[in-house]
């Protein structure tokens, strides 16, 4: 297989590279320590078109593949992870609304995504429902011709800073996961509101909170194909969603091996830089052996995706392995630069923190080993 990035893309990945260090990483330690949602990077993303990147010129968008996902989102999570995680997100609902929404909810929506003018977030989560999607149990009813919404969502990315919400109901509750399907919620609507924002170990600028819908009424053509397909609609965005996330699991592992290894090469102990010391090499081989393999597995999943063929072990496989891999090499880089790496002068410290979150968004590094099983047992 060759994954060679087209020249094309490579330019697009050199944009990225180059909008990364200069408006990104500057940023980066300051948008987590204070919580800055990072709305004016977003604005800056909009202006390369990024917000558009997977979606077709007809609706303001780029059209470019998987490929070309994984080459920026690598980028930008190099520079902030919080930008890169909004991006993620925002790309996904555009997913979901260009592949399963009416003409109408596509020329009402898309163009406002792509231009970067409106924020998406997807929100499935409830404190009973979290892995298991089929036990979502957002109440819905039909008033007058409208969808009336009686439910609290949790843990949702970009919760009160986001402008347009795929939420997750039960519309045919005894019908269990065949009677989920996925609304179109816009911030302002009639009952719709933000309650508790957590308080995370990392992840600071993108905000992870409560969505609370008290009788939030919902015209009923913002719903996303018809009613009972949103489970089926979910398997197949979670799918891509982590091969974005993927993609910020490999920038954050290369941001931190990049550091410690500029760093081992500059620190001199016992009259030499400790790089030259063979159990410092063993430990900067290894992370440099994972992200390599996490990059490989990535752009497997994404080339199968643009192609149209059966992904979802592939997909499970590059998430997990790249956000496992980010966990071992940020820690990892922590302990290369000792004392250093503690404390926040240094940037492996939040790499760390940050790495964490990417191995249970999207579905837990234990669901990604589960769904590959049954992939394989087939």
């Amino acid at each position: 297989m060759n994954f060679e990035l087209s020249d094309e893309i490579r330019m697009i990945k050199d944009a990225a590279t180059a909008f990364s260090k200069k408006e990104l990483a500057p940023n980066a330690a300051e948008t987590d320590q204070k919580h800055i949602f990072p709305r004016e990077a977003l604005k800056k993303l909009s202006n390369l078109d990024f917000m558009g990147l997977l979606t077709p010129d007809k609706y303001g968008g780029m059209g470019y593949g998987y490929d070309a996902m994984v080459a920026v989102m690598e980028e930008i999570a190099k520079g902030c992870v919080a930008t890169a995680g909004t991006f993620s997100v925002h790309l996904t609902t555009q997913f979901m609304i260009q592949a399963y929404g009416s003409d109408e909810l596509k020329e009402r929506f898309l163009p406002q995504m792509t231009s970067g003018k409106k924020i998406g977030a997807l929100s499935i989560t409830e404190p009973e429902a979290g892995s298991d999607i089929s036990a979502i149990s957002a109440k819905v009813e039909m008033v007058d011709g409208k969808y009336v919404i009686n439910a609290n969502k949790i843990f949702v990315t970009t919760a009160g800073e986001a402008d347009i919400y795929l939420v997750g109901v039960k519309t045919n509750p005894e019908l269990k996961h065949k009677g989920v399907s996925i609304l179109i919620v816009e911030k302002g609507a009639e009952g719709f509101k933000f309650g508790k924002v957590e308080n995370k170990m990392g992840y600071g600028g993108s905000p992870t909170g409560e969505l609370i819908f008290s009788n939030c009424i919902v015209p009923r053509e913002n719903i996303l194909w018809e009613e009972g397909k949103g489970f089926e609609m979910l398997m197949g965005a979670l799918d891509r969603g982590r091969i974005s996330v993927g993609a910020i699991g490999l920038g954050v592992a290369q941001a931190a091996y990049e550091a410690a290894l500029s760093y081992t090469k500059a620190r001199k102990q016992f009259g030499r830089s400790i790089c030259k010391f063979q159990g410092i090499q063993w430990m900067l081989s290894d992370m440099a052996i994972m992200i390599s393999a996490s990059r490989l597995l990535l752009y497997q999943a994404a080339d199968l995706a643009n192609k149209g063929k059966p992904f979802t072990k592939e997909a499970s496989m590059a998430k997990c392995f790249a956000t496992d891999s980010a966990m071992s090499v940020t820690t990892d880089a922590v302990q290369l630069l000792g004392g250093y790496g503690y404390i926040k002068d240094y940037p492996v410290e939040r790499y760390m923190r940050e790495a964490k979150i990417f191995q249970i968004v999207e579905g837990t590094n234990q669901i990604q080993r589960n769904i590959i099983a049954n992939e394989l047992l087939k």
